[in-house]
């Protein structure tokens, strides 16, 4: 894969860096090589000004590293006994995180028990660079959303929704409908978040496709105490599906009891939390969707809020709470965020309302259902 954005390009294969090197040019400024063998390109790149290149996790002959080093370029070696690629050029897959066939075994837990046990400032590093990566990624992946036509709407809510009940159907109805012009993205995990993701994942133009998924997986209704089974029936259901759509993903490994859920098709996993949640928000132009929620969603509200609370009128994105006697009586958010937004440029921009047919209508624009 590689992508420019900016004055930097990504080279992250080698049929694609003997091509560019082939082709005459004399310069790598801006280009960041990553990931690279690079032990006998070490003359072809030496003859070229390595001036403002950056390479990333490469293998170089003996001594051509310095020689690189001597001749401008920025090289950052890897970091040994990490769980991840703290260079990695490209969000995950779900096939990427649940690489093995057991839970315990797979490259989601390892790199969740890895965090947990860091020790060293090299680990802590890796992370840093891991996360800095991810977001270029994540960036990149989201402006060509834009480009296409199909801007980025959350849907955020809790993540103890189980499979099988009737709010869980609902998310994933809601998910389905905005899925058919609109990017969906929520934060990754189980509950709200993955019956959205499950929604948008299924293809709109097969009749009784979403029912028939939402019995597929409501054999296994969670996540606890097995999440291997629980993954195996999402996984099920993505691999009986022809036609699925992208949906975005932005999970945490702060929240370990928290597994990613295997329908977004594109995954933007953090370690730090914080950044997380403000990238998640901020990614989501066409507006946030609110399902019932305890903590998280809450926090996510208000975060929302504060962005929009300060934002041009031209750069408020609608906010649709979604449940008011959860949202009125069970945690009383609406009050406090409709006092808050009176009087500002986003006060016409935040709804509560009852069913998510009726959020279709604010940030749906009239998609299909």
């Amino acid at each position: 894969m590689k992508h420019s954005h900016g004055r930097v390009l990504d080279v992250t294969s080698l049929a694609d860096l003997d091509r560019r090197l082939s082709s005459g040019t004399r310069s790598l400024a801006g280009w960041r090589v990553v990931g690279l063998d690079l032990t006998h390109r070490g003359p072809d790149l030496l003859e070229r000004s390595l001036a403002q290149s950056l390479f990333l996790g490469c293998t170089f002959a003996e001594g051509d590293d310095d020689a690189v080093r001597r001749a401008g370029g920025i090289v950052l070696q890897r970091i040994p006994g990490t769980s991840v690629d703290p260079y990695r050029a490209a969000l995950y897959t779900p096939a990427e995180l649940y690489d093995t066939p057991r839970y315990e075994d797979t490259l989601d837990a390892r790199a969740y028990a890895w965090s947990q046990r860091r020790t060293s400032p090299d680990d802590t590093l890796a992370m840093a660079l891991h996360d800095h990566h991810v977001d270029t990624a994540l960036e990149t992946w989201v402006a060509g959303r834009r480009v296409a036509g199909r801007p980025v709407v959350g849907v955020m809510g809790g993540h103890a929704l189980e499979r099988g009940s009737a709010p869980y159907a609902e998310a994933a109805r809601l998910g389905h409908a905005l899925g058919t012009r609109l990017t969906v993205a929520t934060g990754g995990g189980p509950g709200a978040m993955e019956a959205a993701n499950l929604g948008a994942f299924v293809p709109a133009d097969v009749p009784g496709a979403l029912d028939d998924a939402l019995d597929t997986v409501a054999r296994v209704p969670s996540f606890r105490p097995d999440i291997g089974a629980w993954a195996r029936a999402a996984f099920e259901v993505v691999e009986a599906t022809r036609g699925g759509r992208e949906s975005l993903g932005i999970p945490t490994w702060h929240y370990g009891h928290e597994p990613p859920n295997p329908f977004a098709t594109s995954i933007a996993k953090y370690f730090r939390n914080a950044p997380r949640e403000a990238i998640l928000l901020e990614v989501c132009d066409a507006g946030i969707v609110f399902l019932p929620g305890a903590g998280g969603t809450v926090q996510e509200v208000f975060q929302d809020a504060c962005e929009n609370y300060y934002a041009d009128e031209s750069a408020v994105a609608p906010m649709v709470l979604v449940g008011r006697r959860h949202w009125t009586e069970v945690l009383p958010v609406w009050p406090l965020l409709r006092a808050l937004a009176a009087g500002r440029a986003m006060e016409p921009h935040v709804h509560l309302v009852d069913a998510v047919e009726e959020a279709l209508d604010v940030v749906g624009g009239g998609a299909a259902r």
